[in-house]
């Protein structure tokens, strides 16, 4: 079981069109790691394993009638509690909206399913998603594989944990400030943030508009780049119910020229320091890409010292003024993890419209610049954040001597959202305690397949993913 649940989503898709592995039990197989596991890390929120089992015999039917099947044929999927899957809750971890059910599945749902995923369940999330800590007061906190004594991130923390712990192949998140690559870097997984508007949106709540047209995107947790691509292929182009959608769909398999790839490589965003392990990790990525041949350079982000500031405003200010209405009269029933990453009501209410404005407009400037500094690396190598997994509860670290606060700590992360740049993480390295440490791969607009290129470069001259020990989890369930 062991073997077949850590297999890439590509090899487990290609067993189940030979007939090596039928449908029926690779599901079943991870509906018994759900089993196991979950109790433990709190991953699935909401778990479907009857009609998983019906779409699995379904499938098994299709095969034996010699029908074509789909590239994630049979593949066990989970989803963040925030996207619309039919039938299951979508609650997005909090109170206010405790209860609702999915009436149909988003867009990009729907696409997976097409392609022969099964869906087994919905993942867990911090309240409103606002948090790098996944904890609410609907079903708790999540744990880390790695550690149960640390957090899986957030807000994708339970669609992380659910993937590295092997209860499900690979799914669907969604970023607005790191909310992908964050949890793949505490859990050791690969996490695209595609390019705004490629993967369609509709069916996320909150709705991906106005300001988080730009600032937020759903995209595709795994083990494996090889699946992040399969799953951006599967999920890529137009849909209307996203407004910012654009026509381009991307092919699954696709040769990439690296030959005259520069890419740059900075160890920190210039304004946090990061743990020296985490400089080590980028240095260690910077040399395996040379090793496979690119040509790796230093470099440094010009004029973006104002950048969070920036997205704070798109998404913490924002926040606020968009969900006061939701959350009046019910503060109560709201987890204070709320509070780490919305503004003060206060602050929200200072925001004059020639201030909007004036951040719209820096923003502009600010993403203009950026693209000229990366006409001659096209892709950049850094880092995830200053720090890897944190102890749950944990809001500021010391670094270097200096304290680096929670607002600051991933300010690498919402540069990159701020500017709606794809950017892929990719697990390098171990911090002294064995926690994953992953790096940053950035691109420019629309070029994702380019940044996932370069990543999967860095995969294979990594090796194998690991998996978490089985020792962590497994004293905690008989306990």
């Amino acid at each position: 079981m062991h073997d077949l649940i850590f297999r890439s989503a590509c090899t487990m898709a290609a067993l189940v069109r030979q007939k090596e592995v039928s449908p029926s039990e690779l599901v079943q197989t991870h509906l018994d790691r759900v089993a196991r596991v979950n109790p433990v890390l709190n991953a699935i929120v909401d778990l479907d394993a009857q009609r998983a089992a019906e779409a699995a015999l379904a499938l098994e039917t299709r095969l034996a009638g010699r029908e074509e099947a789909g590239p994630l044929a049979g593949v066990p999927i989970t989803i963040k509690s925030s996207i619309d899957v039919a039938g299951l809750r979508c609650e997005a971890g909090t109170k206010l909206r405790q209860g609702y059910i999915a009436r149909q599945d988003a867009t990009l749902v729907a696409r997976l399913r097409e392609a022969g995923a099964i869906v087994i369940g919905t993942t867990n999330v911090p309240d409103l998603l606002m948090a790098y800590e996944t904890d609410n007061l609907l079903y708790g906190r999540t744990n880390n594989p790695w550690d149960l004594e640390v957090t899986a991130g957030g807000s994708s923390g339970g669609e992380s944990a659910a993937i590295a712990s092997g209860c499900s192949a690979a799914g669907i998140g969604s970023d607005g400030g790191g909310s992908i690559r964050v949890p793949a870097h505490f859990c050791g997984l690969c996490g695209l943030k595609p390019t705004p508007g490629l993967i369609p949106r509709g069916g996320h709540w909150p709705a991906c508009i106005g300001p988080s047209a730009f600032t937020a995107v759903v995209g595709p947790l795994a083990r494996r780049v090889e699946d992040l691509q399969l799953l951006l292929a599967v999920t890529s182009g137009q849909e209307f119910s996203d407004p910012s959608s654009v026509p381009l769909s991307l092919p699954a398999a696709k040769q990439t020229d690296l030959s005259r790839l520069r890419v740059g490589w900075f160890e920190d965003d210039g304004i946090n320091p990061v743990t020296s392990e985490t400089r080590q990790a980028v240095r260690n990525a910077a040399g395996k890409l040379e090793e496979q041949g690119l040509r790796v350079e230093p470099f440094r982000l010009k004029g973006m010292e104002s950048a969070r500031d920036l997205w704070w405003t798109f998404f913490g200010v924002v926040a606020t003024t968009l969900l006061a209405p939701m959350i009046k009269g019910r503060e109560d029933d709201l987890h204070p993890i709320v509070g780490d990453l919305t503004a003060p009501v206060e602050e929200a209410e200072a925001v004059t419209y020639e201030k909007f404005l004036e951040t719209w407009l820096t923003r502009d400037t600010l993403r203009a610049s950026l693209l000229e500094q990366m006409q001659d690396h096209r892709v950049l190598l850094c880092p995830v954040g200053s720090i890897p997994a944190f102890r749950h509860g944990e809001r500021s670290w010391t670094i270097d001597g200096r304290e680096v606060t929670y607002e600051q700590v991933f300010t690498p992360c919402v540069i990159f959202n701020l500017f709606g740049n794809p950017s892929v993480v990719v697990p390098v390295g171990r911090s002294a305690e064995g926690l994953p440490i992953g790096v940053q791969l950035v691109g420019r607009p629309f070029e994702d397949q380019l940044v996932l290129a370069v990543a999967a470069k860095l995969e294979e001259a990594l090796g194998a993913w690991q998996a978490p020990p089985e020792s962590v989890w497994e004293a905690a369930r008989k306990s």
